[in-house]
């Protein structure tokens, strides 16, 4: 039996819940004319898929269980926690091993299997949604290849394991990016228009996973390689895939009257096994979402995640609270209505209410899932409720992806957004600007304000004259919109690798609240951490940046297996 064969029967008797995989009779003999005789196989074959995408490890689903994935945030300028990270200090070496490395492929084999088999199936038709969701997911895993690693091999067919192609050298990054949106615009011709079901990949799915692919290598063309012909084509892809999304109109963001401005809050945490918010809604009710890593009630997630976020281990960094829009549009150290540090919750008023959203305020009454949880979701449950003492490492404390309601420890169900309208609509907006270095105010309107006045409708429109009139710069609030909708979901050190800013942004301090001078000093008097000379606590310093960390490098097994793959730039 080849060795490609013997794969197949392995992932089959998972996903069809059959005896152990090394039991090979009589399965073996079946043959894969007789395993893909029918369209139902192709459609049990693939749903294996759908357990392979992002989730609260916040980059992925392969590789080590805690909240430490290759895309977290941990990994960026923004969040930390009461340890070093490696990554983000710019420390981190050679690995012996990497399970992002050797799953990837792995997965990658599995959705050219069933496109194999595909091409000799007689009704199509029949198997339209299958094969388009092998295309989605092959693209997507070809996806993360790309951003962790930059050239990768390109692999469209299922190869035995002694083929020659696994033991050559790694295409350029191009190459693999133009077949990752080929994938993606034939999977869209192939998946329904609204998904089968919860879960489910849709065209839209497609066309917003085309978005962004090519906004993250158009603007690393733009930013890395000056490759102006190769940027604008990319760039224009990302605006018309987010277009295509937008125009369908089978997505909007989230938000209820009765939750008002903690919409975003309550968004992240809508589940379907009992009341988890004041509006009793659930699931069904977001209308936000468009792929999700889906997690159902009695499940066991792979981490805590109430605990991993909320009043515990995970402390922003005073530059991200500074980022921070005030209510009259401006940054705090241009608004006339930010009331400064002097105060633990000073600063939290007249902000964006995505603050608050995602940071607890000092002496703020809030509930989890471990001693303190809400019982009546009215305002009855504040006279049983925890409050919040930031008063430990940052001074500064998470609240986002915690649950209210009492749940055990890793049985908290909501879903993990793979990708939201959100990030659709500022995809489209930063295309759109760097596409001519310029943006309407109608495409703002279209798309960046829509986010920004979800949970701020008395704050000013981003717009060219309220720029030009305050001094401030485009790509800037842009960008800085995009940062803190997109907080704590995976998005910012490849942000700041795509653009280019993480030699000035990583080595940054990070730092905590302000002592100096403020309520902290002298309600805080076990703080031990060096103050710098502002008086900011210094959570993390001598962090350093060397271009080579723009990408990860090779496993050493694998540049052993295969020395062809050759190592990638600076990790020689």
């Amino acid at each position: 039996m080849t060795t490609r064969i013997f794969k197949y029967i392995c992932a089959l008797c998972i996903i069809c819940g059959l005896t152990s995989c090394m039991d090979l009779d009589p399965k073996a003999d079946l043959g894969d004319n007789l395993v893909w005789s029918k369209p139902d196989n192709f459609q049990l074959f693939a749903n294996q898929f759908y357990g392979w995408t992002r989730d609260f490890q916040q980059g992925a689903s392969y590789g080590s269980g805690v909240v430490d994935g290759p895309h977290s945030d941990y990994r960026s300028d923004l969040v930390c926690t009461s340890s070093v990270n490696t990554y983000s200090q710019g420390t981190n070496a050679i690995p012996a091993t990497d399970d992002n490395f050797t799953t990837l492929y792995k997965r990658i084999y599995y959705t050219n299997l069933l496109l194999k088999n595909a091409e000799g199936f007689a009704d199509q038709a029949a198997i339209a949604a299958p094969k388009g969701e092998a295309l989605w997911f092959r693209a997507y895993l070809h996806f993360e290849l790309v951003q962790l690693y930059g050239n990768a091999q390109l692999l469209t067919t299922p190869l035995d394991m002694d083929s020659e192609q696994l033991y050559g050298p790694r295409d350029d990054r191009g190459v693999v990016i133009d077949q990752i949106i080929k994938d993606l615009q034939e999977a869209a011709t192939l998946l329904p228009s609204t998904p089968s079901a919860a879960g489910r990949l849709s065209k839209d799915a497609a066309n917003a996973m085309i978005s962004r692919v090519a906004l993250y290598e158009g603007t690393w063309q733009k930013f890395h390689n000056n490759n102006t012909s190769r940027a604008q084509e990319l760039l224009t892809i990302a605006k018309n895939a987010a277009d295509a999304v937008i125009s369908a109109g089978n997505y909007k963001l989230f938000y209820n009257d009765q939750l008002g401005k903690d919409s975003y809050r309550y968004m992240f945490i809508l589940e379907d096994a009992a009341q988890c918010n004041p509006a009793g809604l659930a699931k069904k009710d977001n209308t936000e979402y468009i792929m999700t890593t889906r997690h159902r009630d009695g499940d066991k997630m792979a981490l805590n995640v109430t605990h991993a976020f909320v009043g515990n281990v995970c402390y922003p960094t005073r530059k991200l609270a500074n980022m921070y829009l005030c209510q009259d549009g401006l940054p705090v150290e241009k608004s006339k209505v930010f009331q400064g540090y002097a105060l633990a919750t000073s600063e939290f008023q007249n902000r964006d209410n995505r603050m608050n959203g995602t940071m607890l305020v000092h002496g703020e009454k809030y509930w989890n899932n471990d001693g303190k949880w809400r019982t009546t979701w009215t305002a009855d449950d504040l006279n049983d409720a925890l409050e919040a003492n930031v008063r430990s490492n940052s001074g500064y404390q998470t609240r986002k992806w915690g649950v209210e309601r009492k749940v055990d420890d890793f049985y908290e169900s909501m879903d993990y957004p793979v990708i939201r309208y959100a990030e659709v609509l500022l995809n489209y907006a930063e295309a759109a600007y760097e596409l001519g270095e310029s943006i309407s105010d109608a495409d703002l309107d279209k798309s960046l304000n829509l986010v920004r006045l979800r949970v701020n409708p008395n704050m000013p429109k981003l717009s060219n004259s309220f720029v030009t009139a305050n001094g401030l710069n485009m790509r800037e609030e842009i960008r800085r919109e995009r940062t803190v909708e997109l907080i704590l979901e995976g998005f910012r050190i490849d942000d700041l690798k795509r653009w280019a800013t993480a030699p000035t942004e990583m080595k940054q301090d990070q730092l905590g609240v302000k002592m100096t001078g403020t309520w902290f000093e002298a309600n805080w008097t076990g703080q031990a951490r060096a103050l710098n000379s502002d008086g900011c606590i210094v959570m993390y310093t001598d962090r350093t940046w060397n271009d080579k960390l723009y990408l990860y490098p090779l496993p050493s097994d694998q540049l052993q297996l295969n020395p062809q793959l050759g190592q990638n730039p600076g990790w020689e």
